[in-house]
């Protein structure tokens, strides 16, 4: 994703994906079982998965209302994990600011 940039600061074996400095998703990629992704979401939106699919969960060490942790190869399908990332990634992505018109 453009500007995304993977960090490991809470060690080598936790993958931290962020944009402008902000986090948008963590993944012990190589941890033992299943590969689980924690993902910045809408609250609300949070407590449809996690109603819906056995396999969305709380964040794991997060702020439990804006971030879910998933885990992949359950059953969430995987187009809408891809959503998910992308939405997480959109969420933290830095905004444009506003010009402000200077002096004429």
């Amino acid at each position: 994703m453009a500007g995304a940039v993977e960090e490991r600061p809470f060690g080598p074996q936790t993958s931290v994906f962020k944009i402008g400095g902000k986090i948008f998703a963590l993944s012990a990629l190589d941890a033992d079982g299943p590969l689980q992704l924690s993902l910045k979401i809408d609250p609300p939106l949070g407590e449809d998965l996690r109603a819906s699919y056995a396999c969305v969960r709380p964040g794991y060490h997060l702020n439990k209302k804006h971030w879910v942790t998933i885990e992949v190869g359950g059953d969430v399908p995987d187009e809408l994990i891809e959503g998910l990332v992308e939405d997480s990634y959109d969420l933290v992505k830095p905004r444009p600011r506003r010009g402000r018109a200077g002096p004429a």
